[in-house]
This record gives C-alpha cells, sequence and structure tokens, in this order.
C-alpha cells in the first residue's frame, strides 16, 4: 500500500483480510504498519527515525489522531474515550486533548486532571469498555476548557530537530515526523515511562 492511498485513520488501525502477509519482524514501513495493523516498539521507533522532520509552521491547524498500535497499554484507549485529535491555534495556544462531544461536536479537555495518575499510565489496566467510554464522554462538560493547555517548540529529539508539543502542566512532550503533507507519526515521550506511545495525526 503505497503512502497517500491508505484510508482515514479515525480508528485503531484492524488488519484487514486481503492485507498482504508481511512477517512482522519485518515491518519497515508506516504504510506496512497501517497494513499490517500493529508493530512492534522497535520497528515504530526504526519508522519514526526513518521519516523526514516537521516545521512547527506545518502543525497549526486542526487534526484528527488515532493509535499506531504497538501493545502499549495506551492503544485503544483515547479511541475508547472518544478521542478526537490536537489543534494547534499558534505556536503558543494548543489544545493537546480534544474529545467527540454525546451531541456530535467536540471539547478541548484540561490535562491537569490527568496528572495524579500520569506515573502510572504504563502501569495500571486502563478500562477500554464502551461504558467507561459513554461516562466520560457525558461528563466531558466537567474537564474542558477554552486555555490554550500546551506550547509548539521545535525541539532536537532521537538527532533530528522537528516540532513538538509541549504539555504546560504534564511532563510529557509529542514529538511529531512526517509521513505525508497531511499525516504525521506522532510519539509520546513521557518521563519516566519504560517504552513510548505512538499516535497518528491527519489533518483535518
Amino acid at each position: 500500500m503505497a503512502l497517500g492511498t491508505y484510508p482515514r485513520l479515525n480508528k485503531v488501525f484492524v488488519a484487514q483480510p486481503s492485507a498482504p502477509l508481511i512477517r512482522i519482524d519485518a515491518v519497515k514501513t508506516f504504510s506496512e504498519a497501517v497494513a499490517i495493523g500493529k508493530a512492534t516498539t522497535a520497528e515504530a521507533l526504526d519508522i519514526f527515525d526513518s521519516l523526514e522532520t516537521v516545521a512547527v509552521s506545518d502543525m497549526i491547524g486542526p487534526w484528527r489522531g488515532s493509535s499506531f498500535p504497538t501493545d502499549h497499554p495506551l492503544d485503544g484507549a483515547l479511541e475508547a474515550y472518544h478521542w478526537h485529535g490536537k489543534r494547534f491555534d499558534t505556536p503558543e495556544h494548543v489544545h493537546p486533548l480534544i474529545f467527540k462531544t454525546m451531541d456530535g461536536s467536540t471539547a478541548s479537555v484540561n490535562p491537569l486532571w490527568t496528572l495524579p495518575l500520569v506515573s502510572w499510565i504504563d502501569r495500571l489496566p486502563i478500562p477500554k469498555s464502551e461504558a467507561m467510554g459513554n461516562i466520560f464522554q457525558a461528563s466531558l462538560f466537567l474537564f474542558s476548557t477554552n486555555q490554550s493547555c500546551a506550547r509548539l517548540r521545535s525541539v532536537i529529539y532521537r538527532g533530528k530537530e522537528t516540532a513538538t508539543m509541549i504539555y504546560d502542566s504534564l511532563p510529557i512532550n509529542d514529538i511529531f515526523r512526517k509521513v505525508d503533507d497531511r499525516t504525521v507519526l506522532g510519539l509520546m515521550d513521557l518521563k519516566g515511562m519504560e517504552c513510548p506511545f505512538f499516535f497518528v495525526l491527519q489533518r483535518e
């Protein structure tokens, strides 16, 4: 599957029966990982390192998000809670966690409420049931905000300088690499987390 021809990534990747049979230990490109539906952390890092960097200016605007499964505890969790994506209004004004509301619109969530859980995010089981997702969605008004909760900066990570989203209140950086003009692969770097969490953003 050539880059730019894969379907819109608005949910967790699912391997299709018609997808080519590619050995998991041979995954080398983003499109191969999409075709298979997953990659190992090591493969994802190799793919990430192979991609071009992204300018801060290229991230401005709204983006729809989805997981890039690597058997990380967070895989599928954001989707279960009706995650929509991220919005970069300016380098100084960023909305890192945008969720779908019950009426079909979106709301920006203040990530500060997750602070007590952040250090355990990859060590505790994360409920991913439809019921829990619906409860969270119905409670979005308790966590929503109109204020910026992050910034964009150009940061050197794994030897390359690229656009990075820095949370205001959490020890988390989201580093971006370019797949194509409308798609970036993101890597969530949380201090103390054993393995990075990968995700995909597609420009709306």
